[in-house]
């Protein structure tokens, strides 16, 4: 269970997000969730005042508000309120780069007005004159408007699943070129894209902002072996994230379990952080990525010890001794980064052999395989007509390989 303060912290931080100043943040204990305001009257009462004393524009409520509590509140405070859902939304919205991204930012969103129709029809209501909730020409009209959102939100699938089908198409692609994935997976703002950035020395958004990254960025890098793997910067996990939002967003987190090797980063400076992990390992859980394929494929890198105190880093360090698959790491100085990136190459290299071979340039499906099944990291084309080539392959492709063009072939 969080504790209230970090909770307000985490809230403050997604605020910031989408460029709100905020001028108050303010913990409000609740014995019991009013139906109709969510904060009890006093609270509310107190909330008026704070918003008339700074002008305030738009207040945020971190929790699910109904739509008649979100009604209400803005009745009430006579300014506009969003609620959590609300927020995450802003910030997908603008987060958004791919075709993707902005279908499954659009879809949620359609989704998220239509559960929340009753404040349009209000709105409705008061524009013709109408009174109550019940009955009258508001009912035909929310009718009405269900039915716009419905048709669009059907639309909206049908264009996704094209997407979706585009995408597992260069997926499949993909698996046909033999590098290894690593996916970067974490709490919103625990630095993978600090990180993303450090490994690979690309220019990704890397804000200290959350969910500076919505869309996975790949990128292909060469670890000290000279093997080369594709690095996938995936979106940031945050607690209590919507059901509907989860859904929506689950393609942006599908390269996670095509992952060979999955990278947790986490702030081990942050006061949360544990509790930041069990949230990270709940929704991968959820992927598909259960208990074994954690311990299997994950390596924990514990980002931010720039951070740490002097006796809090002994610790880590020492744990990290005596638990091979932890890594303590800086993105920001880089300390650590040189052992992330052997430890990488051992644990995607134990079935794979480099060698040196002289190839016939006539030999074209000797060659053929090589570049299909293995990974060529060298190539020199010489004038005796054969190409020398340094060459990364699985065990398994070296036999069919020998097995196929002779033992001479790889000697």
């Amino acid at each position: 269970m969080r504790l209230p303060a970090a909770r307000l912290e985490e809230a403050v931080g997604l605020t910031a997000a989408i460029a709100l100043d905020v001028v108050e943040a303010i913990e409000a204990p609740v014995d019991r969730i009013r139906p109709a305001t969510w904060l009890g009257t006093g609270k509310v009462e107190d909330l008026r005042q704070a918003v008339d004393m700074f002008g305030v524009d738009v207040v945020i409520m971190n929790c699910a508000l109904s739509p008649v509590q979100q009604r209400n509140l803005e009745r009430d405070l006579k300014t506009k309120v969003i609620d959590r859902t609300g927020l995450i939304l802003e910030i997908f919205g603008e987060r958004a780069a791919t075709r993707e991204g902005r279908l499954q930012v659009e879809l949620a969103h359609l989704s998220y007005q239509k559960s929340r129709l009753v404040r349009s029809w209000t709105h409705l209501e008061r524009q013709r004159g109408g009174v109550g909730f019940l009955g009258g020409p508001g009912e035909t009209q929310i009718e009405a408007d269900r039915r716009i959102l419905s048709d669009k939100i059907t639309r909206l699938k049908r264009e996704l699943e094209t997407v979706t089908r585009t995408r597992e198409l260069h997926r499949r692609n993909r698996r046909k070129v033999p590098h290894p994935i690593v996916a970067l997976v974490g709490y919103t703002n625990a630095g993978k894209s600090s990180l993303f950035n450090r490994l690979t020395r690309a220019d990704v958004l890397a804000a200290d902002l959350l969910f500076a990254t919505l869309d996975p960025t790949m990128r292909g890098i060469r670890l000290p072996s000279g093997r080369r793997i594709i690095l996938s910067d995936t979106v940031g996990f945050v607690s209590d994230l919507p059901t509907h939002l989860v859904a929506a967003f689950r393609a942006t987190l599908e390269e996670v379990l095509e992952a060979d090797v999955i990278l947790h980063v986490r702030d081990i400076a942050h006061p949360e952080s544990e509790a930041q992990k069990a949230d990270v390992l709940s929704v991968l859980g959820e992927l598909g990525v259960d208990e074994v394929a954690q311990t299997e494929r994950m390596i924990e890198v514990l980002n931010k010890i720039d951070l740490l105190l002097p006796e809090e880093r002994l610790s880590l360090d020492n744990a990290a001794h005596r638990l091979p698959a932890i890594l303590p790491v800086s993105a920001l100085t880089g300390e650590g980064v040189e052992r992330l990136l052997a430890l990488l190459d051992e644990k995607l290299g134990t079935a794979r052999e480099f060698l040196e071979l002289d190839v016939a340039l006539a030999d074209g499906a000797a060659l053929a395989f090589l570049y299909q099944h293995g990974e060529v990291i060298a190539r020199e084309d010489r004038e005796d007509g054969t190409a020398h080539l340094t060459v990364g392959i699985d065990h398994a492709d070296l036999g069919r390989f020998i097995k196929r063009f002779g033992p001479q072939a790889a000697g």
